[in-house]
């Protein structure tokens, strides 16, 4: 009897803010598997920010999202059948398998696949800290900010997949670690568990003179080290504390992900501080990828790099787990269990 794979395309491309009428679920029989391919029975669906960019026809780092195909994503999973010699009935692995259930790919492209060990790192981290979340982190913090013991590391997103590995990352190299996230809870998070030195609350502080005083007191010495995650008057509240020489690794600008328009207010700062301020996207950096994903790895299996996951129900409820994301309605690293 022939497989059902049940698939989330993406139908149309949103106007503004995205809706779950961009997507339809769809289903189709899962083909016979070619001499080198592999069957997975995807496990975990990841749900990450920058798929919203991928789903606007514009230019960008990455080509648009193709409409009535499959939704991008990184999935973990497991080998169901296997006409490759490198891959056998049972192995965990990892890759992009989009927003469907069932994955059929030429394994025998390289780097399309990965199988990882679940022994000390359970399975879906590898979609969170020991995972693109974890490795972007891990080099926007180690290859841009290069914090020195004792300077101070700002975050925002701080309780978010990427924000929460950064501060902890920072804090390993003797850094003190200032998050920026929404709600008390998420920020009690970020200091009682992830033992970060403070934790700001953005929707406390509605104004660009609230959010700056807010910092000045968080971090007395200035801001040697930013991660930007979301733009707009939260950078602008960093830049007015930022010290000389401070870097700034801009990870993603959530805040204007609608097309918004995410003005800078005092651009003249980058100078005055001397400021370096680099863009990057982590794909690009593959060769570095072992460096960082051995650091995480044994940092999550020893219990030093701690996260949390948000875990929806189905691929079904994955376009409204996505559209909350967006709106900073999860709490850690979005997740949705497929099986």
């Amino acid at each position: 009897m022939k497989l059902i794979n049940r698939q989330i395309h993406l139908v149309s491309r949103p106007s503004g803010e995205a809706s779950a009428d961009n997507f339809k679920l769809v289903s189709a029989e899962v083909p016979e598997l070619a001499e080198g391919s592999v069957l997975v029975r995807n496990h975990f669906l990841s749900l990450d920010p920058y798929m919203r960019g991928r789903m606007n026809d514009s230019k960008s780092y990455a080509a648009p999202q193709p409409l009535n195909a499959v939704m991008i994503g990184g999935t973990v999973g497991e080998v169901l059948e296997s006409r490759n010699a490198n891959f056998k009935v049972g192995d965990k692995v990892v890759g992009m398998g989009g927003w469907q259930e069932y994955l059929v790919v030429d394994a025998s492209q390289r780097g399309v696949l990965q199988k990882v060990d679940t022994t000390h790192v359970p399975l879906p981290a590898y979609l969170g800290a020991v995972g693109m979340p974890g490795v972007t982190a891990w080099y926007g913090l180690t290859q841009i900010i290069q914090p020195k013991a004792g300077e101070t590391v700002v975050v925002s997103a701080a309780s978010g997949a990427v924000g929460s590995a950064v501060g902890q990352l920072a804090k390993t190299r003797g850094a003190r670690a200032v998050g920026i996230a929404g709600g008390a809870d998420k920020c009690r998070y970020v200091v009682d568990e992830l033992g970060f030195d403070a934790c700001i609350d953005y929707k406390q502080h509605r104004d660009l003179k609230s959010l700056s005083l807010a910092l000045k007191e968080a971090c007395p010495d200035g801001i040697d080290g930013h991660f930007e995650n979301v733009g707009g008057m939260i950078l602008d509240a960093v830049m007015l504390r930022a010290n000389a020489f401070s870097r700034v690794a801009m990870c993603g600008m959530i805040s204007g992900y609608n097309g918004e328009p995410i003005p800078m207010t005092l651009p003249q700062l980058i100078l005055t501080n001397r400021m370096k301020i680099e863009g990057f996207i982590v794909s690009e950096h593959l060769e570095l990828w072992p460096q960082a994903m051995q650091e995480l790895g044994a940092l999550v299996a020893a219990g030093k790099l701690k996260y949390r996951e948000s875990i929806a129900q189905g691929l079904d409820a994955a376009p409204e787990a996505f559209l909350g994301l967006l709106k900073g309605q999860n709490f850690g690293k979005q997740l949705v269990k497929l099986i």
